[in-house]
């Protein structure tokens, strides 16, 4: 069985396959000073309650943009399951093509997240993840990846109203029931709500524009916490995938077990 581990700002995400199917997952608050007992007993707990057994682990992939956390997800890996973690980044045998410069800037969330996109739904598409930044990600015709656009997440922009004002309160956020609020709070809400896919929408469409619509339009799959949210409201969006990042990292261990296998392969796409 493969342990997948997505570490974010925000979130961790983990996820055990057995063989292509995902067969549990779950998502941790991300914590820089848990230690690796700390990460190594979660874990065990988690595994108890899914019924899952923790010797039957036997490959790790990584992918994470918290550099303090991959000394403890390392050592955590070799010291409670005796593996090496492949850990994703620019260098790693993805089979994509990254045209972003300098390559390793590229987070290894958005790496994972285009390869899954690809194999699951072709080139051309553009990923946009709802993290603690929101990132849109533009994979071409040719299944290269472009590059894309970072912006702040809307988990951000709420505690920045709420932190710099005097008067405004921290909300939840929620699809208001009408544009105009009639309390502040409300009012908040539908600026953080119509904002924000205000937003994504006009990003969307500059960049769909730039790839073109040849041989056909570029599909649009949001991940991510609040991913769901947006969508509803979202002219762009196509579908919502919550687990695509750890479907990433499946089809990149995969690859790099199995080096000659053809991983990203999507409708006529061939690496």
């Amino acid at each position: 069985m493969l342990l997948v581990i997505d570490a974010g700002n925000t979130n961790t995400s983990l996820g055990v396959f057995q063989g292509t199917e995902l067969v549990a997952h779950w998502r941790l608050t991300t914590a820089r000073s848990r230690t690796v007992d700390e990460y190594g007993v979660h874990a065990r707990n988690l595994f108890e309650l899914a019924g899952i057994d923790f010797k039957a682990i036997n490959a790790i992939a990584i992918a994470s943009v918290v550099p303090p956390l991959n000394y403890t997800l390392k050592t955590m890996a070799e010291t409670y399951f005796h593996l090496t973690p492949l850990f994703v980044d620019h260098t790693t045998d993805t089979g994509l093509t990254i045209l972003y410069e300098p390559a390793g800037d590229v987070g290894a969330d958005r790496i994972v997240d285009a390869v899954a996109a690809i194999e699951k739904y072709g080139a051309p598409c553009i990923v946009v993840d709802f993290g603690t930044a929101t990132t849109f990600n533009a994979i071409n015709h040719a299944a290269q990846y472009l590059g894309g656009v970072i912006t702040p997440g809307i988990m951000i922009s709420s505690d920045a109203l709420f932190e710099r004002t005097a008067k405004l309160p921290r909300v939840d956020i929620r699809r208001p029931g009408q544009v105009i609020g009639s309390s502040t709070i409300a009012a908040m809400q539908s600026g953080l709500y119509h904002g924000f896919v205000g937003l994504v929408d006009g990003v969307l469409r500059k960049m769909i524009e730039e790839i073109g619509n040849a041989p056909r339009t570029p599909r649009v799959i949001a991940t991510g916490g609040l991913a769901s949210l947006i969508a509803t409201g979202s002219e762009f969006i196509e579908l919502v995938d919550d687990t695509l990042t750890l479907e990433g990292l499946r089809l990149i261990h995969e690859r790099n077990i199995s080096p000659k296998s053809s991983v990203l392969s999507p409708k006529g796409v061939v690496s």
